[in-house]
């Protein structure tokens, strides 16, 4: 009997009281949605800040690379009215242009170094002791035969390396960009390099930052869940005291004001979640605001990764939505191809001076998105080449539709590109150009002249949308 006694008597000892249950009743839901705001934050915020970052680094490799251009095109000013002039034999000639390129430095660690095409060193004034040795052989710390890689660029018609090599004023080895062009007359591979590791340190930078802004948010988020819990324990307590008060002062009428109470404190939880649960979201949208104030003074680009990282948290207040962060002008998405590229011709006339007109026929909606991409991107390409390269005075761009699908022409009265319709993947730009043409089931066509070149993306039909896809879609942009 009082084995009996003690089993009916043992599970008693876990019963909850009615304030235990209460705060039970309030804190798990608290404590969960908190625990998941900090996970969606978390994750928001990282892929946020890792678009954000790569961005970054994009930029930076893209105005190091085309820093590269700018010097290699120094050095070709320089040395081509000797160049141009002189036989392969020339031993005057060389001799000029060696003192010429070794004179030629920049900054602490820039300078221009010569390659023959057997390996050997000619020109390297910052690395002096590469110099009249040969390094065919020769490998970095990663295994890469180095000089091997920029001839065989330099014979291909020049390009960007990407490599490790000793810094001069470290003598530590860094990832550095190359740009190598060959003097192909005197079997040359003459480059010059930049070392990214500043690069590299303002990335990892930016993601140390970026992980120090989602601890100091997951501490506000648990600071701000225990004041929550705090207040919602004091609420319990005193909700127990004044049931016992009542309790002793109406005995008679507990039964009654325990439902009248029930149903009272009911009410009032429900409400204590929905504010406690609104200020944990006021309370991380203010944090992020002062983060980004915080911020502002720090290097160009953090405040707008905040700016985008608080969007994104209003944005998960009101059940998340998914940001896209793309990489494409505005105006292609808002208006289309033709404004785009109406755009584009008229920013390019305005830097470079150079007379371009730009014709069209409208149909913007009737293009897919992938294929608006794609012509974009070409034209872009093709007038960085002419900027660069082909010495034009004026350039003529059309697009139009047909039955065959659509077309993109890129016509310039400039110098030409050697065996640019034989090979029009040549240059990287070229080559660019024709993967993004063929991903598409496109075609890409060069022709080149010592008049001009003429370039010719063409899309099959089924890149253009049908009229009642075209409507949809400009019904969808316009809300």
């Amino acid at each position: 009997m009082t084995q009996i006694t003690q089993d009916h008597q043992t599970p008693r000892r876990w019963r909850l009281s009615y304030g235990q249950k209460i705060f039970l009743l309030a804190t798990v839901p608290l404590v969960l949605a908190a625990s998941a705001i900090a996970v969606l934050v978390s994750v928001q915020s990282r892929a946020l800040a890792e678009q954000e970052i790569a961005l970054l680094e994009d930029r930076l490799l893209e105005a190091k690379q085309s820093e590269l251009a700018n010097y290699m095109s120094l050095a070709r000013t320089s040395i081509g009215h000797i160049y141009g002039n002189a036989l392969p034999d020339d031993e005057a000639a060389k001799t000029r242009v060696i003192q010429i390129l070794a004179a030629m430095t920049y900054g602490t660690d820039g300078f221009f170094f010569v390659y023959d095409y057997d390996g050997t060193n000619l020109v390297s004034p910052k690395q002096t002791y590469l110099i009249n040795k040969n390094w065919w052989d020769v490998t970095n710390r990663e295994g890469r035969y180095v000089v091997r890689d920029l001839i065989g660029t330099a014979r291909a018609g020049g390009g960007i390396q990407e490599y490790a090599w000793p810094k001069p004023s470290t003598g530590q080895t860094a990832q550095m960009y190359s740009y190598v062009i060959g003097l192909q007359d005197w079997r040359w591979a003459v480059g010059t390099g930049i070392w990214i590791d500043d690069v590299v340190a303002q990335v990892a930078t930016a993601r140390a930052i970026t992980e120090a802004r989602i601890q100091r948010t997951f501490l506000l988020i648990a600071l701000i869940t225990l004041v929550s819990l705090l207040m919602v324990f004091v609420s319990g307590l005193w909700i127990n005291i004044r049931e016992r008060r009542l309790a002793d002062a109406k005995l008679k009428e507990l039964t009654q004001r325990i439902f009248d109470t029930q149903e009272e404190e009911r009410g009032r939880v429900a409400r204590e979640l929905h504010d406690g649960i609104s200020q944990i979201l006021i309370g991380v949208r203010y944090a992020m605001d002062l983060a980004a104030r915080r911020l502002k003074t720090g290097k160009a680009g953090v405040s707008d990764s905040l700016y985008t990282s608080t969007k994104g948290l209003n944005d998960a207040i009101s059940e998340v939505r998914r940001i896209s962060r793309d990489l494409r002008p505005g105006v292609l998405d808002d208006l289309g191809l033709g404004p785009a590229l109406k755009t584009l011709t008229e920013d390019f006339s305005a830097r470079t001076g150079i007379l371009t007109q730009f014709e069209t026929v409208v149909f913007r909606n009737r293009l897919t998105a992938d294929a608006k991409t794609a012509l974009y991107r070409v034209a872009q390409e093709a007038l960085t080449n002419i900027e660069r390269h082909a010495d034009a005075n004026s350039v003529t761009i059309k697009l139009f539709g047909h039955r065959r699908g659509a077309t993109l022409r890129v016509e310039d009265d400039g110098i030409g590109m050697r065996n640019a319709a034989a090979r029009p993947d040549r240059g990287m730009g070229l080559r660019n150009m024709a993967e993004r043409i063929e991903h598409l089931d496109g075609t890409l066509r060069v022709l080149s002249t010592s008049k001009g070149t003429l370039i010719e993306a063409q899309l099959p039909p089924k890149h253009l949308l049908a009229a009642s896809q075209s409507a949809s879609n400009q019904r969808a942009e316009s809300a």
